[in-house]
C-alpha cells in the first residue's frame, strides 16, 4: 500500500498486509520446532494424561489396553499436539511467500478449533504432521478489538504407515494489540475462594466416574440426558507446570540455558526483555502478570488446548472404551485466568443413523466459577450397538494435497459465528 512503510505497518491491520497472508492460502508448509514426543510411548501418554489430571486406564495403565478393541495402550485424542514431525517439501518460490508474518506485530488469539479423529494414536506410531493455511477472513465486528484478521490453520497428521490419522484445524485472531488493551476493564477476575467453595469443587472431583469396560451402546442413549460435570482447577500455576510437562512447551522452542540462547540468536523475536531486562519468552505472558498487562490482558490466563482437552476428557469419560470420539469443535469465547475453575458439562443433542454410524451430537461446554460459559462447543461420538462395533471413520479425502484443497474450499466462505467475544 502506498504511503505505509514496513516499520510504521508494524502492529497494525493494512490491506497490503492482509493481501499477502492470503498469498499463503493452500500452501502446504512445517511447524518450525521439533516435537515434544517423536514416537508414542507409555510414558509420554501417561504424562500428558496427568498434566490435565486424567486417570482413564485406557492410556495410564500399560496393560489394560490388551483387554479392550484396542489391543493395548493407545493415546487420548489431544496427544496429537504433543507429536508431528516436519511433512512438508515447499518449493523455492513457496518458501519465499511464507517467509516472516504479514501481519507482524498484532496479538494472536486462539479463537476456534476444531478436530477430525480417523484412527487411534497406538504405542510406538510416529507422526508426520503437514500444516496449511486454509483460510484468511477479516471480520470487522469483534467486540474483542473491532476489526480482526482470522487465519485458519489446518494441521494434517499421517502415522509411519502412511495412514491419515486426524486433522486439527485451529482459527486465531490477529488483532491490534492496543485495542484490545483499551477493553481490559471488561474482564471477569476471579476472587478469593471461601471453604465452601473449595469444598463443592473437592466433592465434585471426587464424584468423576469414568465408564471405562462398562460398554455404553447407541440404543441406550437419551437425547437431552446430562454428561456427568467434571471439574478442573482452581487452576494454579504449579498445574501449568505439571500441563507443560506432559505436552511441552508448543510456542517457545525446547531447551534451557545455552540452548536457549542460541534459539535466541536464531530467532530475537520470540524474547523480550523481561522486569530484570533480561530476554524471555514471549509465551510469559501465560505465568508472568507484568507481561500479560503489557499486551491488554489483566493476568496470566490458560491455554485453548489445555480447555480442547478437558472437553475431550469429559467426553471419554462418558463413551467408555467401545466409543469413538470423532468431531470436536470449540469456541474459546471468553479468557480463563490463573485462580479460576473449569466446571467441564455436556448434555446429548441428538442421536442418528448415517452411513452405517450410530452418531450421537453433543453440546459441550465449559463455565467458570462464575457460571459463565467461556468454551462452548459440540462433538460427534460413534458409538456401538448391541449388534455391531464401531467402524472407524474415513477422512473426506484420502491424499493430503486433495484433503488440503478440500479444506481450502469448505474455509472460502467466511464463519461469521467464529469470533473472540470477550
Amino acid at each position: 500500500m502506498i504511503g505505509v512503510t514496513e516499520e510504521s505497518s508494524y502492529g497494525m491491520i493494512t490491506e497490503e498486509g492482509i493481501a499477502r497472508l492470503k498469498q499463503r492460502v493452500g500452501l502446504e508448509f512445517n511447524q518450525p520446532r521439533v516435537p515434544h514426543n517423536l514416537e508414542v510411548t507409555f510414558d509420554g501418554v501417561r504424562h500428558f494424561a496427568l498434566g490435565y489430571g486424567d486417570e482413564n486406564p485406557l492410556w495410564g495403565n500399560k496393560t489394560y489396553g490388551e483387554k479392550t478393541r484396542w489391543g493395548g495402550l493407545i493415546a487420548p485424542p489431544n496427544f496429537l499436539y504433543t507429536m508431528g514431525e516436519q511433512d512438508a517439501s515447499p518449493t523455492p518460490e513457496q518458501k519465499a511467500l511464507l517467509k516472516g508474518d504479514p501481519l507482524s506485530g498484532l496479538g494472536s488469539y486462539q479463537a476456534v478449533m476444531e478436530f477430525e479423529w480417523w484412527r487411534p494414536q497406538r504405542l510406538n506410531d510416529r507422526l508426520l504432521t503437514r500444516c496449511a493455511l486454509i483460510g484468511a477472513q477479516v471480520r470487522n465486528n469483534s467486540r474483542f478489538s473491532g476489526r480482526t484478521v482470522a487465519e485458519i490453520l489446518a494441521f494434517i497428521s499421517r502415522n509411519q504407515n502412511d495412514e491419515l490419522v486426524a486433522i486439527r484445524r485451529g482459527t486465531w485472531l490477529r488483532a491490534e494489540r492496543h485495542a484490545s488493551a483499551e477493553r481490559k476493564k471488561q474482564y471477569e477476575l476471579p476472587a478469593p475462594y471461601t471453604d465452601d467453595q473449595i469444598a463443592e469443587i473437592d466433592a465434585a472431583v471426587a464424584a468423576e466416574k469414568i465408564r471405562g469396560a462398562e460398554t455404553r451402546y447407541w440404543e441406550d442413549v437419551e437425547v437431552g440426558s446430562d454428561l456427568q460435570t467434571i471439574v478442573r482447577g482452581p487452576l494454579r500455576l504449579s498445574d501449568l507446570i505439571v500441563w507443560h510437562i506432559g505436552w511441552g512447551m508448543q510456542l517457545t522452542p525446547p531447551g534451557n540455558f545455552g540452548v536457549s540462547h542460541k534459539i535466541r540468536k536464531k530467532a530475537p523475536g520470540l524474547f523480550t526483555k523481561n522486569p530484570l531486562n533480561i530476554p524471555d519468552t514471549v509465551q510469559r505472558l501465560h505465568w508472568e502478570k507484568e507481561w500479560a498487562a503489557e499486551l491488554g490482558i489483566p493476568t496470566p490466563y490458560d491455554y485453548g488446548g489445555m480447555r480442547e482437552t478437558l472437553l475431550t476428557n469429559l467426553i471419554t469419560n462418558w463413551m467408555g472404551d467401545d466409543g469413538w470420539l470423532w468431531k470436536l469443535r470449540c469456541e474459546h469465547r471468553k479468557f480463563v485466568y490463573m485462580g479460576d475453575t473449569y466446571w467441564v458439562k455436556g448434555r446429548v443433542k441428538d442421536k442418528q443413523r448415517v452411513d452405517g454410524r450410530n452418531e450421537v451430537h453433543l453440546e459441550v461446554w465449559i463455565e467458570n466459577q462464575w457460571g459463565t460459559t467461556v468454551t462452548p462447543g459440540e462433538a460427534v461420538v460413534l458409538l456401538p450397538t448391541r449388534d455391531a462395533a464401531v467402524e472407524l471413520p474415513s477422512p473426506p479425502a484420502e491424499d493430503l494435497r486433495s484433503l488440503i484443497d478440500h479444506e481450502v474450499a469448505r474455509h472460502a466462505i467466511p464463519d461469521a459465528a467464529t469470533q473472540l467475544t470477550d
